[in-house]
């Protein structure tokens, strides 16, 4: 599956330098797709030469030109959407629909910072000194080496090229070894879009092989994660050795307000296609379910109900709506967390277990419980599966206390017809983002990233390019 293809360095495609190779597994049967290369430190000193090469020549490249690519690279990606999301779905598991939903915004990606790469503004500010003038203009923060995990590696490798490349940087993108031929897939876009030999580069294989060479080198100057809380906390101290900007989306663990006036079976119907989209295995997915004391149990029943009828099954079935978990390590996390929460005294409303049709591939039921007590390990800990903790509030104050609990910020949700609610709820929660009366939260044009644990920084909107780039400040006076 990847024989055509490989790591991709100063503009071509070619094997590790070691030969090394390592199997990727599809996780709805548990069959090999095939061997990727897994890049060693010369590949990665490779890689930082040929971007060194290419930021000396993009920099200097006038920003239509650069918009020009970037938006051939997200027009390719919609043309080949429908090629791109089949190796997704092989590779993660996700329904075919979801995969190709997670390209086309992959695409938008690109479009939209084609747009912000003419709009990057200096300033020109009127100096004290007579006959002069403060300029202050931004440029390419440097090389960039990116980071992303397997549960859209699409979109979030899309989100950190994008912007990466309308500032004027060049690119290492490390991708999760779990989807190396959907990475492979976006990168085939941006070579034929004509993107510069060692523009953007990519490195297949494992973390412990290539990010210590990419966070020890003075040559990279920034670093852009999207993972767990855990490894960015380990990145951040590493990138402080050489003082590297970072850019860091890390985990986060939803909570979700339904208030007493919202219309909570409705609430409770839009609900579980979003919470079990790609088998739960989202950041922003909606975790904790906080549900006003009138309407928990019209809720719980009807979450139950909607969720008794998702069609679990290979994503390739056009049919299916919930897929495998992406990895062993999934399934097995996600069952010790049922466990513990039966044991915490929870009802369990439906699934909980393997599904009895399927004896092969990583599949596992979605899973509802209610009357879930706060300490809980799913009320502390992001479930990243198919499971979903409901339990009850009585007054505004209380449940915004307990949303607020956790050292994690990323998403945040609100349901009411109140705009006075609204307001005053979204303002309360700490959290990078909300959503009131929506679970849309993933736009292009917006600004994606959470605050506390869950990290720093933008990605998408105008805010996100900001961050590839540096400020500089030139006090002229003329004689």
């Amino acid at each position: 599956m990847y024989g055509d293809h490989g790591l991709y360095i100063d503009g071509s495609w070619r094997p590790a330098v070691s030969g090394d190779t390592y199997g990727v597994v599809n996780p709805a049967d548990e069959e090999p797709l095939g061997e990727a290369p897994a890049a060693g430190p010369a590949d990665v000193e490779a890689a930082i030469a040929a971007a060194e090469r290419a930021l000396a020549s993009w920099r200097e490249t006038q920003s239509w030109e650069r918009a020009r690519i970037i938006r051939r690279i997200g027009e390719l990606l919609a043309e080949r959407a429908g090629a791109i999301a089949r190796v997704l779905t092989l590779e993660v598991g996700k329904p075919l629909a979801q995969a190709e939903r997670e390209v086309q915004l992959a695409a938008d990606q690109f479009e939209w910072y084609a747009e912000e790469t003419k709009r990057l503004y200096g300033q020109i500010v009127e100096s004290r000194l007579p006959g002069g003038r403060i300029q202050v203009t931004a440029r390419p923060v440097g090389v960039v080496a990116a980071f992303t995990a397997w549960n859209f590696p699409v979109l979030l490798l899309a989100r950190k090229i994008a912007p990466a490349l309308a500032a004027g940087c060049s690119v290492i993108c490390r991708p999760s070894i779990e989807a190396p031929g959907s990475a492979m897939a976006l990168i085939q876009c941006c070579h034929d879009a004509g993107a510069p030999a060692g523009l953007v580069n990519l490195l297949t294989g494992k973390a412990s092989a290539v990010a210590p060479g990419l966070m020890a080198s003075p040559a990279v100057r920034k670093i852009s994660l999207t993972g767990s809380t855990e490894i960015g906390k380990r990145m951040i101290k590493d990138a402080a050795d050489t003082v590297k900007r970072v850019t860091m989306e890390l985990g986060g663990h939803a909570p979700v307000i339904v208030f007493d006036d919202a219309d909570a079976e409705a609430v409770a119907e839009m609900t579980v296609p979003v919470k079990f989209a790609n088998t739960g295995q989202v950041c922003v997915s909606p975790s904790r379910f906080f549900v006003h004391e009138s309407k928990t149990e019209a809720f719980a029943r009807r979450f139950a109900e909607a969720t008794g009828r998702l069609r679990i099954g290979n994503g390739l079935d056009p049919e299916t709506q919930l897929g495998p978990l992406s990895t062993e390590k999934r399934r097995r996390e996600t069952e010790a967390l049922v466990a513990d929460t039966e044991s915490s005294g929870a009802r369990l409303l439906t699934g909980g277990r393997r599904p009895a049709a399927f004896n092969r591939g990583y599949f596992y039921e979605p899973t509802v419980f209610d009357n879930v007590p706060d300490d809980a390990r799913i009320m502390r800990e992001e479930p990243f599966g198919p499971v979903v903790p409901i339990t009850v509030f009585r007054d505004f104050n209380d449940v915004i206390e307990r949303a607020n609990a956790l050292p994690l910020g990323l998403s945040a949700y609100v349901f009411t017809r109140s705009l006075k609610t609204a307001h005053e709820a979204a303002d309360a929660i700490e959290s990078g983002m909300v959503g009131v009366n929506t679970y849309g939260l993933a736009q292009a044009e917006a600004p994606f990233g959470g605050i506390k644990e869950s990290g720093f920084g933008r990605e998408g909107g105008s805010l996100g390019v900001r961050d590839y780039l540096d400020v500089k400040y030139t006090h002229m006076v003329m004689a």
